[in-house]
């Protein structure tokens, strides 16, 4: 039986080596599982990762489009930012969706946690399902040139089924929203 508790790596001793607003980056030196010595890096997020689905009455969801500077290529997203840390995640994700969309919601329901990419950061998400929806006005940050698409919902899952929406929070959140819409008969 596996024992989940148990940590089988040893950290001999940890340096920062670089840190901004947004991450912090150290190098550990560590005994593996198997007791063989090596480095490992872990990225830390100062943030929390918020995606936001939001899915008016007529069933259409709201899409992001930005260029994404990592990855050198255009992306089509949910809805999300980053939420401090000792922020409440809701009312972060209800900062985001209005920064981004213009949009309020009177019904909210968390639909996921998630870590990104756990092999080399602990940044660890969340997606917000936001109903009853109410239009405002946008704020972008001086960082964003998004570009707002309004798409059946049923038109999300078949961009994330088919690659054309990539990032992992929005395919994660997407298909978990389609499953749980599914089941309630509302999809």
């Amino acid at each position: 039986m596996i024992d989940e508790t148990h940590n089988p790596w040893t950290t001999l001793s940890s340096k920062s080596v670089y840190q901004n607003p947004w991450i912090k980056v150290r190098e550990d030196q560590v005994l593996n599982p198997s007791g063989g010595e090596g480095i490992y890096g872990v990225v830390s997020m100062k943030n929390k990762a918020i995606g936001i689905i939001p899915i008016d009455e007529e069933g259409y969801t709201y899409l992001i489009g930005q260029y994404r500077y990592p990855l050198n290529e255009y992306s089509w997203e949910i809805p999300m930012g980053g939420g401090l840390l000792e922020n409440d995640i809701l009312e972060s994700a209800k900062r985001e969706l209005q920064e981004e969309t213009g949009f309020t919601a009177a019904k909210w329901e968390n639909i996921c946690r998630l870590h990104t990419s756990n092999s080399v950061t602990d940044e660890e998400g969340f997606v917000f399902l936001a109903q009853e929806l109410t239009a405002g006005e946008t704020a972008f940050e001086e960082t964003e040139q998004l570009h707002i698409r309004k798409v059946p919902f049923k038109e999300a899952v078949r961009m994330a089924m088919n690659n054309e929406i990539t990032d992992a929070i929005s395919v994660a959140g997407i298909l978990k929203a389609a499953f749980l819409l599914q089941e309630q008969g509302k999809l």
